[in-house]
């Protein structure tokens, strides 16, 4: 299953250098459904995950504050896409376990 969407970068409180974007509640919803039977530690989801010319693997988190889904965006993508915090992020999310 394939989702795309486009939201901010932000950064996580405080001094932690860790970027993210969180998903769109519709779609964290299906992600959840979908998942349910194969989410692992603290609800995590496996991904792969393309954002322009770069392409990943890591995990959705759960954020209850947010009832979605947090996308880190490491650092090695956002100097090579150019990201800056705040600025619409362009995401094509694959889930791997489904």
């Amino acid at each position: 299953m394939t989702y795309r969407f486009s939201a901010p970068l932000w950064r996580w409180k405080g001094e932690s250098p860790w970027h993210f974007v969180t998903l769109p509640f519709e779609q964290a919803d299906e992600i959840d459904e979908r998942t349910a039977h194969v989410q692992r530690g603290f609800g995590s989801v496996k991904v792969k995950v393309t954002v322009g010319g770069s392409t990943w693997s890591t995990s959705l988190f759960p954020a209850t504050s947010e009832e979605s889904y947090i996308l880190p965006v490491k650092a090695a993508v956002r100097k090579a896409e150019g990201l800056v915090e705040g600025g619409m992020v362009d995401v094509t999310i694959e889930l791997v376990d489904v």
